[in-house]
């Protein structure tokens, strides 16, 4: 309910007194993982930063009072997360003392994640069977629909960024979200060129072609996050002005970005995360992605 009340407030500041506070926080709690996918750029296979509870506790508070009501806990795999007798719950339980008024956690779900108690469940999944361990490993696939299947959580959702290799399985990732009864939705993405993983960006005619296909699935009913305006700016990122400041994230060494971590490396105008369609969209008022971004807070 606090929400529903908070977000109209928060537009109108945004759009009628131009006050820029995020809405939202993407936080890091290690880079710690158990798998090493190919697109990764956070992944440290030695010496990985894991944040401390009171670390944790620290940045919500300071995102807290930044304006920020959402948080987003990921990794690294934030399912490893421990600190002493604290587990990823300890965290959720925390943000909801602050304040937040949900807590979501973005997992690979190689590992179970049964009695997990976020508010909202991201699963990665990037293709099925041989398009997903070919990013992401041999029988990594198997597992997750497993860990998906017996997790018992109302609300989990997956999603995928596509990339050179994966994208010929888009139209049949789409239809496994839609028929899995254990999945709600799905959230489609692009691979963004960060350096070293160029390779996996999809040239721009295949992009097009492939949202073409996304926004056609849109309106026959499939369980789609995205907003039908939301995609059709993502096939020209470089054509809009970016408003990530929306979200602030908080890396897994401690750093505080105002902005995707996008912008200092360059690459935004290939930029490939669909939330940068998506809050260009409601800030232009754009009545499918204003319905979109209520459904998925509310």
């Amino acid at each position: 309910m606090k929400s529903f009340f908070y977000l109209p407030w928060w537009f109108f500041k945004v759009r009628m007194l131009g006050i820029k506070r995020p809405l939202q926080t993407v936080l890091f709690i290690s880079d710690k993982c158990n798998l090493a996918c190919r697109h990764c750029t956070v992944y440290r296979a030695t010496d990985p930063h894991i944040k401390s509870y009171d670390q944790i506790k620290e940045e919500l508070i300071y995102s807290y009072r930044l304006g920020s009501r959402f948080v987003d806990f990921e990794g690294g795999e934030p399912t490893m997360w421990r600190d002493g007798d604290k587990d990823l719950n300890s965290l959720i339980r925390l943000s909801g003392k602050i304040g937040f008024y949900s807590a979501t956690i973005t997992t690979n779900a190689f590992m179970p994640f049964k009695g997990s108690e976020a508010d909202s469940i991201w699963v990665s999944l990037d293709g099925l069977g041989q398009y997903h361990d070919d990013i992401r490993g041999k029988g990594v696939f198997e597992r997750l629909v497993k860990n998906i299947a017996e997790a018992g959580h109302p609300r989990i959702s997956v999603n995928m960024v596509i990339n050179s290799r994966n994208y010929l399985s888009v139209e049949e990732t789409i239809e496994f979200a839609r028929n899995n009864p254990h999945i709600n939705a799905i959230s489609l993405n692009f691979h963004t060129p960060y350096p070293g993983t160029e390779e996996l960006f999809l040239d721009w005619e295949l992009r097009a072609e492939v949202i073409d296909l996304i926004i056609r699935k849109k309106k026959s009913g499939y369980p789609i996050m995205n907003s039908i305006s939301g995609l059709k700016l993502m096939k020209h990122p470089g054509s809009f002005k970016k408003e990530c400041w929306v979200s602030n994230f908080i890396l897994p060494d401690g750093r505080k970005l105002t902005e995707c971590a996008g912008k200092s490396a360059g690459v935004c105008d290939a930029c490939g995360l669909s939330m940068s369609g998506e809050m260009r969209s409601v800030l232009s008022l754009k009545p499918d992605t204003i319905f979109a971004g209520m459904k998925l807070r509310m």
